[in-house]
């Protein structure tokens, strides 16, 4: 028994080595993980899904810009439109219909709202 005790005890040298190779993997990870997320361009999958969100109400904001472009063309509209405040805009693009996209029944939440603030650099230019 006691060779067998003999044969599978560790010395403390390479319990030692063994301790700090362990060490250095799990600080390595760490380093690893830090570096990456701050730097190398990782996300996580809530934070891409909210990249997403922000990337889509962006492109429907852009389309209902266009579509309340080209619904203004009467000049009586686009004076009252240019009339109205902020919060206001917003309601009289949803009453016009101009932030649902294509095939929708409802617009997406937010749409006339960044539509409305895509609107603000256009309607100060005429």
């Amino acid at each position: 028994m006691s060779r067998l005790t003999e044969a599978l005890s560790i010395k403390r040298e390479t319990k030692d080595q063994i301790k700090v190779g362990i060490w250095g993997f799990i600080g390595g990870a760490i380093v690893a993980m830090v570096i990456g997320f701050n730097w190398g361009g990782w996300s996580t999958s809530g934070t891409t899904q909210k990249l997403a969100e922000e990337a889509v109400l962006q492109n429907q904001a852009t389309i209902c810009v266009a579509q309340v472009m080209h619904g203004l063309k009467n000049k009586d509209k686009m004076a009252e439109f240019q009339k109205l405040d902020s919060y206001d805009r917003s309601t009289f693009i949803e009453k016009g219909g101009w932030d649902k996209m294509t095939g929708q029944k409802e617009a997406s939440n937010g749409v006339s709202r960044a539509c409305a603030e895509g609107l603000q650099p256009l309607l100060s230019m005429r």
